[in-house]
């Protein structure tokens, strides 16, 4: 289970780290009211700036393949090998809450362990503390220099709103997702 989530999680990365590159620019643009422009542009002049490679559409890769590969990765490992080792209720309101208490810590668990990674990505697709600097280039030299420069806990910032997000959301997706296919098991 753990193998498959990080499989998906890697595969994932590496799909939606263009778009992600696109949104924090979007996001980290000062103008924003006066000339924000369309994903589309934003892309374009990423593309214009800094290619298709790490300094311009994969800017962050290594830090995102982190991010989503660890969450999935914990994610569908603790959910499904506790889901297997806790006995079925056959009480069907305490089964959906046996199933979303796991889904809960499945996503929370999976939050902690890799906000690291989110850190990084976000210090190393947004903006630079010195503009045309590149303070922050590669995953594990961002976490080095964050760590470094400003404590550990400056790793697990965001971490609260992070939980609150993907630990509800978690275990929401997770019972969506066993409940669908238990009907289109019986169904079809």
């Amino acid at each position: 289970f753990a193998v498959a989530g990080l499989g998906s999680g890697l595969t994932e990365a590496i799909v939606v780290n263009p778009f992600e590159v696109v949104k924090v620019t979007l996001q980290t643009n000062q103008n924003a009211f006066t000339e924000q422009p369309s994903s589309f542009v934003q892309a374009q002049q990423i593309i214009k700036t800094g290619g298709l490679g790490f300094q311009g559409l994969n800017k962050g890769l290594t830090a995102t393949l982190g991010r989503h590969g660890v969450f999935n990765m914990v994610y569908f490992g603790f959910y499904f090998n506790v889901k297997n080792i806790l006995p079925v209720n056959k009480d069907p309101n305490l089964e959906f809450l046996r199933k979303f208490g796991i889904g809960l810590v499945s996503g929370t668990i999976a939050s902690i362990i890799n906000i690291p990674f989110d850190v990084a990505k976000s210090r190393i697709q947004g903006p630079q503390p010195v503009p045309g600097e590149i303070k922050y280039r590669t995953c594990f030299k961002t976490m080095a220099t964050v760590y470094k420069e400003e404590g550990f806990l400056a790793l697990y910032k965001g971490l609260l709103p992070k939980i609150m997000r993907l630990g509800p959301g978690g275990a929401v997706m997770l019972l969506v997702y066993e409940y669908v296919y238990a009907w289109l098991q019986d169904t079809v």
